[in-house]
């Protein structure tokens, strides 16, 4: 299965906008750890008529669209109505297609699961209700509901091209916004899932791996790093949390635990003057060869360069 990477949907807009492709980057996205960028669709469909012709089977991000026009949406094998004022999410676990039809306004957002990483409490979004791999995702909106989702979508395009310190922080927060405007158009059913021993093993886990972070002085070591280690203290054998955390998210229990080292090196990467030597220490690698053929699994350079990079590989 192919995927469409941030970079992909950046060259495919880069023509639609008539900038190129280091213009469509946030401004200060390099100093984030995960990705995020939204985008005013009228503009979008008014200088190119921008209508997608092809699937798109994988995402590597997750999206929140508010679509205030008639469209179709082919989503996990069904095809989905959309009409005026509906908000739309849509996650990488699922492949999707849009088909506009007629002229479209509204907006859409986009982001990874790194950049919701210090607002969830330990959650990714994979876990949130609105981002299950059998959930509904689009979902209509009174027009209250839907001037409200406009004003902080606008707030966001506002707000992106500023030189605001804290403006990720507050770019968070509307994201969150979205994110409860859509859970109160959830059922309440689908907003209380039962808590099956799967998923309080499940929850537990992400409790526990989160726990252990963040990194605040070199001395400091990550305890747990291994799916037995994980296994080991939740009282379950390996195989059976490694099974209920496939089905749950999608990802093993090594991917898991490696992803979020991984999010963590390049937040001490960014944000400390520790060397190389002691984010390696401190996140259990025996030493910077090691540490540096792991990070490469999730990013495209080495350690040092993603330190030093102008603008962070999308």
């Amino acid at each position: 299965m192919t995927t469409t990477t941030l970079t992909d949907l950046y060259q495919e807009l880069a023509p639609c906008t008539g900038l190129d492709l280091s213009a469509l980057l946030p401004v200060g996205i390099q100093r984030e750890v995960g990705h995020f960028n939204v985008f005013d669709l009228t503009d979008l469909w008014d200088s190119t008529q921008l209508q997608p012709a092809t699937p798109y089977p994988c995402r590597s991000f997750y999206k929140i669209s508010l679509l205030r026009s008639r469209s179709r949406t082919e989503y996990a094998r069904q095809t989905i109505a959309i009409e005026p004022d509906a908000l739309v999410f849509s996650t990488p676990k699922v492949p999707f297609q849009w088909l506009p039809d007629e002229p479209q306004r509204g907006y859409f957002c986009l982001f990874t699961a790194e950049f919701l990483l210090p607002v969830l409490g330990g959650l990714t979004p994979d876990e949130l209700p609105l981002f299950q791999a059998d959930g509904y995702p689009v979902f209509q909106l009174t027009p209250a509901e839907a001037a409200q989702a406009e004003t902080i979508f606008a707030k966001m395009h506002g707000e992106l091209p500023s030189d605001y310190a804290h403006k990720y922080d507050l770019l968070r927060a509307y994201v969150l916004e979205l994110l409860h405007l859509g859970q109160k158009r959830q059922p309440t059913t689908t907003l209380h899932p039962a808590h099956s021993a799967a998923a309080r093993l499940s929850s537990r886990f992400v409790e526990l791996l989160e726990r252990q972070f963040p990194l605040t002085t070199p001395q400091q070591r990550v305890p747990l790093r291994t799916a037995k280690a994980f296994a080991d203290h939740l009282a379950v054998h390996v195989n059976h949390l490694n099974k209920v955390l496939k089905d749950s998210t999608g990802r093993t229990t090594t991917d898991l635990i490696g992803g979020r080292l991984a999010q963590e090196a390049k937040v001490l990467l960014r944000q400390t003057d520790w060397t190389l030597w002691e984010i390696a220490d401190s996140l259990g690698f025996v030493d910077v060869a090691h540490f540096s053929h792991f990070f490469r699994r999730y990013a495209p350079i080495s350690p040092g360069a993603f330190r030093t990079l102008d603008t962070v590989p999308v």
